[in-house]
Formats: C-alpha cells, structure tokens, sequence
C-alpha cells in the first residue's frame, strides 16, 4: 500500500462535511491517523464509534497537535475563534484549509487569528452536500466527481497549495483555482442566491391563510425548485451575512432581470418572452455541459439532471474490430455549412425564418448561441427545426461577455466579417483547439475595409473588433483558395459602402452567395468573382438544411472499400463547391452514382448509393483539392486501400484545420503501418494490408471518424482516443455508423 499523503489529519468540525472529509481521507489511506476537533462530546463520540475518526478532543489546540494537515469545517461566523483556539497547538510546518462557501471573510480572519502561520493557509470551498447532516451523514464518496475551489491569497505558500490539492484529488474531487473574490461573487449568484430565492418563495407562499391548499396542489417543477429550502437554515443564514455584498449585487441584477420578465408579460410582448426563455433555456444546456464535462449536445437535449450524472465518457475512446460491411439506408447530419449560415443570414433578415434540417451539432450550436447573446430570438432547434426571428442587418446589440465559438472555425472567421461593421465592441474566443488557429487571414482584408481587428499571438484567437467603424468596400484577391475568408469579406460587405468583390484562385464552396440570394440580396458573380454592394436588406425565407456532404464522405469510404457493401445515403447536399471528394472516389475506381437529383432552397441534393469497389491510387487533380478540403481525412482512408500509390500535393490548407491534418493522418496511418511519405503541401499513400494500432486523433472530429472506417478492411482492432469532438459535426455518428455495420464501441 502506497505511502499515506499525510502522517497525521485533524479535522475541525466534525459534520457533514468534515466527517466526509475524514472518512474519504480514511477510505482512500490518506492519513495514519485521524483526530477530530469539536465542542461536542457527544459528536465525538459519535465520530469515533462510526470509525469516521481514531480519536477526539474537545480542547482544539491539544485536537490539532502533531496534526501536518488540518481541515476547519465550522461556520464562517465562528471561523475566526476557531482559528484562534487552535492556533497554540500547530506545529510549524502544518497546512491549514478549510471549507466555508465564503472566502473573503474566511481569509480576514485567517490573517488576525493565525499570524505568520497564514502562509500556510490555503482556503478552500468543496462543492458537494446533503440535505442530511450531522457526522452520522459523513460520506466517504461525497467529494468523488465533484469539485473543490482553492482560493489561495498572495501570502500562501505555493507548496502548501499544492499538498492540498493533491489531497482533494485523491479523494475523486476535480480542483479548480481562483481568486477569492472572485468565487464569492460566483457562489453568489450560482448558489447563495437559488437558495435565498428558495427560501423566500416557500415562505411566501406558507404566509399565505391557504398555504395548506397551495403546497397540497404544488407541482414537481415547485418541489424540485425548493428542495434546496429543505437546507440548514443556520448554516445558510450565516452564509447570506458573511457574503452581504456580493449577494446583494447578485439581488440587484435578478431583481432587473424580473422587472423586464415582468415587463414582458404586461406587455404581452411574445418575442421579448421568447427571447428570455430560450436564452435561459440554452444557458442552462451550457451549464449542464460544464458541470458533467461532456458534449453541449447531449446536454442540450437531456430531459433532466438524472440523465447526466455518468461522466465517465466525458472524452470518449473509440474501439472498433476488424471486419463488417456497411448496408442499408444511413441519414447523415445536415449539412454544417449552411447551418452556420442559416442562423447568421436569418438573424440579420427582416422577419421570421425557418430552417429544416439544421445540424445540432457543436459548432453550429455555437453560431446560434452567439446570436441568441446577441438579442436575436431564436427557437428550437427541435428534430432539426430552428424558427429565427430575425432584426436586420443593424438589429444586432452588444453582447454582454465575449462570444464563444467553441472548437468552429467557421463561426469565428464568418462572425468578424459580419461583426466587423456593427456598432459596438465584441471580442471572439474559443477552446484551447481553436486557440490555436490563424485568424489574421481574415483580419487583414478586414482592415483594409477601415475595421478595427485585433488578434492574439501569432495572429490566433481571441479576436476583439472594434465597433462603430465605416467600412468601405474593398476588390480583395484571395492569395489562396477559402470559402471562410471569401464568406467574412463579403459578410462584411453588407455593412460597406459601395461594392465589395472577392476573386478566388480556385473553386470553393459558394454556400455564403447561394444564401445570400435564397434572402434576396443581390450577389454578382463573373467567373471566379463574387461582388455586392453594401446596404441592402434581407428578407426572411424558409431554408431546407441538405445532408452534409462532409459527413457523407465516411460513409462513402467506407463503402468503397469493405467487400459486399451497398449504401444509400438519402438527400446529400451535391453542390459543385463540395462535390470533390465524390470527383476524386469516382477516379480511384469507386462505384458511386447518384439518383432522385433535385433542387432544395436553392441548392442540389441527390440520394447518393455506393457499392463496394476496387480502388486504384491516383495523382490527385489540383483543380479538385479546394473542393474537397475537408474530406481529405477519409480520402486518405481510401488511399491506403487502394492499388498503388496516391500522391495529394496543394493542400497546405489541411496544415490550419482542428489539428496539423497532413501530419496527424500521416502519424495514424504509420501506427497501423502504411506506407507513405509526407510533404509540406500534401503526402504520398501506398496502398496495400494494414494493421491495427492506436490513434490519437488529437481532438479533430474528422481523424477521428476516419480512422473508425478503416477498420473495416485492417487486420486488428483500431482504438481511437480524443474522441469528444465528433460531436461538432456529426452527433450520434458512433451508433449512426454501428447500425450501418461498423464493429464500433465507444468507452
């Protein structure tokens, strides 16, 4: 048995949350000894006898003697005399921590009670409770998945801090740090003031002379609100008084928040309500995410909290056997691209739009949370359906924190065009893949059109764009083919005065002028330029979201490559800008074909069918690399089931997507031990048999899925770790896939 992290724990406070402190140090050989401190004999008794504690003492100076670690659980209000009984018996070297839900105060008192011992003061605030409490409620698991904050001050000493997180981690917590104003401005809103409203809405209500008849009629939704009624009353009355001044500025703002919900309803102004609701309702998706560390998606559409309460597969691993075939009739998502730009065009249109189809994946999510801070109203989606109601081109206002993009690149890069030419401030983050990401190929175009853009280091997120700038329109050649930069100049165009025009060296998806037009505003195009002229007006219209075409692409792989394969892939958006990686298939020898070709919103789908075929390696055609950009994942896939070589050149673009795409395909494919070379612009495949292996996808959703389908002709299982971004483009595609007949299993 491993060395215990400390010799001697002594535990001041032995209630629900010492005593689950104490029992969780004992469960988990943290401590060779255990003490607890309390007034109470009987509670010490009680601790003893549970086994919770080897030993107690009413005198907390003789309780903390020869203690390395000491945990105060008492109430903020008494912390300071607790503080200052204890004090005589530390040793010199002992960490203090504690557990009170108010630092500010806490730390006041550390500093007038402890001396120069206050280095060795770290506060702390765990998470957790029961409606029980009392040391016979003592859990040894209370701590396990949920999470501490440490709220160390400039005097605590670093190593202390550090001992005890280890502490708490090896208890199951997930510890946070931050500054102690901070997290009382926090617990504020998030907990002290849910539990006040709580407290004040049943007493309300038991005032009344039929409260009786009131609480026997009550509904789930009012138990559920006011369970958190059913706390500590003395424990939560010290807790309003120790943290007054943030809690009565957390009142103030939800007081202004129901003034205007207030307002709403007298006014019987639907949109207004509307808008308070689904912002709400999408927030608290966001916070069920965070709290359960997994995908928006999931959360977004999880009934209640009881759903969410595994979140062992937070970052799930996928593990897929050799052998299979895919048959059958697969729906893929709708396609991303047009999601992205249904919400953008439909929020700055001139009524109501309605979208079918819409990806609820990640990044599209992400669009649509923008613009719900934004101001804009926007329902749903529900099974793909999203009604937009939009405010024109200068209804957007100012959000009031930056906007998160999540892991989308398009979201960002689209949005500091369209936002370059508003009338405020607006900053643009996003997480740590997307941090990573060049935006000054935006920017700069931008700039030239009179925008005030600034990026971070190296030209990467966060983006800050400067409001209330005049934009003049631009002729701006793109030194490399982007359908994203193209889209943000001519998104920024519509705020310009005169006429902004794009010329591309090479094809690329034209989603941005389709849709611009499916809203009636004139978009020009001569040959490979694309112009508008600013100020014009959208109007609202009803879009059909086409499958995504992107997503269809592992399927068709797939197909292509495992023996006895036949699939139908049913409504796929076909439009030329997209097509290359059906052109590129087609050349290696793939049997594809597409059938029911029609018009939907402006842009051609076809149910496309595959059958399984031979497949021969290729010089890929240059003209078609820009029109299959973000295919070339599963392509490669192909490549390495193909007779011969494939040689991919004037793809320098696959080196700034969700991750470098050329060197992390080429690290995949060597773990599975296929042949290839790679260059600077693109790489050489050699087809032949190949192994399983291990593949780190680095969190690109599309490495991701590709390597899922080469499974079906390796020799060995194939483990695919990083796996929680598949979510951003194609929810549900491990169970879509199994069904299809991919051996996937998701850990």
């Amino acid at each position: 048995m491993p060395e215990p992290l400390f010799n001697r724990i002594a535990v001041i406070g032995l209630g629900l949350i010492g005593g689950s402190f104490a029992a969780a140090a004992r469960k988990n050989g943290l401590a060779a000894s255990i003490v607890a401190g309390s007034r109470s004999a009987r509670t010490l008794e009680q601790g003893i006898a549970l086994g919770v504690v080897d030993e107690g003492s009413q005198d907390l100076a003789e309780a903390v003697k020869g203690a390395d670690l000491v945990f105060v659980s008492t109430p903020v209000s008494a912390m300071g005399k607790v503080l200052s009984a204890l004090k005589p018996g530390l040793s010199r070297t002992a960490i203090i921590t504690d557990g009170g839900s108010v630092k500010g105060n806490v730390i006041t008192a550390a500093r007038e009670s402890l001396g120069e011992h206050v280095s060795r003061f770290v506060p702390g605030h765990p998470i957790a409770g029961k409606e029980k409490s009392g040391v016979g409620a003592a859990d040894a698991d209370l701590y396990r998945d949920h999470r501490v904050i440490l709220t160390p001050t400039e005097a605590t000493d670093p190593a202390a801090t550090a001992r005890v997180r280890a502490i708490w981690t090896a208890m199951g917590a997930e510890v946070l740090q931050m500054a102690p104003d901070y997290h009382d401005q926090v617990l504020a809103e998030t907990s002290h003031l849910p539990h006040l409203l709580a407290f004040s809405l049943v007493d309300t209500l038991a005032r009344q002379g039929d409260s009786t008849e009131i609480f026997r009629y009550a509904a789930g939704g009012f138990r559920d609100f006011t369970r958190i009624a059913s706390s500590d009353p003395l424990m939560w009355h010290d807790i309003f008084r120790e943290n007054k001044a943030a809690l009565l500025q957390s009142l103030d703002l939800f007081s202004d928040g129901i003034s205007r919900f207030r307002q709403a309803v007298s006014d019987d102004d639907s949109d207004a309500l509307m808008g308070i609701m689904t912002r709400a309702n999408s927030a608290r998706a966001h916070f069920l995410a965070m709290n359960e560390r997994t995908s928006y998606t999931r959360a977004h559409h999880s009934g209640d909290d009881t759903t969410m309460t595994d979140s062992s597969n937070a970052n799930p691993t996928f593990v897929v056997t050799p052998g299979g075939r895919l048959t059958g009739r697969v729906r893929v998502p709708g396609d991303k691209s047009m999601s992205h730009r249904s919400i953008m065009l439909g929020s700055l249109a001139e009524g109501v739009t309605r979208v079918e189809g819409f990806l609820e994946g990640e990044d599209a999510l992400a669009t649509l949370q923008a613009f719900r801070d934004m101001g804009v109203v926007i329902e749903g989606p529900h099974n793909g359906q999203v009604t937009i109601h939009g405010v024109g081109l200068l209804g957007l206002k100012a959000p009031g924190k930056p906007l998160y993009m999540g892991n989308s690149g398009t979201s960002m890069r689209l949005l500091t065009g369209l936002l370059a030419g508003q009338a405020f401030d607006v900053e643009l983050t996003g997480d740590a893949s997307l941090s990573k990401r060049p935006m000054e190929r935006v920017a700069r175009p931008l700039r030239d059109m009179g925008a005030q853009i600034t990026t971070g280091n190296e030209g990467r997120p966060p983006v800050r764009i400067r409001g209330g700038q005049p934009l003049k329109g631009i002729h701006y050649d793109l030194p490399m083919a982007s359908a994203q930069v193209k889209s943000a100049v001519l998104l920024g165009g519509l705020y310009a005065e005169g006429e902004t025009s794009v010329t591309e060296p090479a094809p690329t998806r034209d989603h941005t002028e389709r849709m611009l037009g499916g809203f009636g505003y004139d978009v020009r195009r001569d040959g490979a330029t694309s112009a508008l002229t600013g100020g014009g007006t959208l109007t609202a219209c009803k879009l059909e979201v086409p499958a995504d075409i992107s997503s269809a692409a592992f399927f068709l792989v797939g197909a292509s490559i495992a023996e006895g394969s036949e699939l139908t892939l049913p409504h796929v958006g076909i439009n030329p800008t997209r097509t290359g990686v059906i052109d590129i298939l087609k050349l290696m020898g793939a049997d594809i074909r597409l059938e029911n070709q029609r018009d939907a919103g402006g842009e051609p789908v076809a149910d496309i069918v595959v059958k399984s075929a031979p497949l021969k390696g290729i010089d890929i055609p240059e003209e078609l690399v820009p029109l299959a950009i973000d295919e070339f994942p599963a392509i490669f896939i192909a490549a390495a089931c193909a007779e011969g070589d494939t040689i991919l050149r004037g793809a320098e673009e696959l080196r700034v997507k969700e991750s470098d795409r050329i060197q992390v395909m080429a690290d995949g494919l060597a773990a599975l031990g296929v042949d290839h070379e790679v260059f600077e612009d693109g790489i050489r495949i050699s087809g032949g048999p190949f192994a399983g292996g291990e593949i780190q996808s680095h969190g690109d959703h599309r490495i991701a899925m590709s390597f899922a389908m080469a499974s079906l002709r390796a020799s060995g299982p194939i483990t695919i770790n990083d796996c929680a971004n598949v979510a951003t483009s194609f929810p549900g595609f491990a169970q879509l896939a199994a069904h299809a007949g991919l051996n996937l299993e998701v850990k």
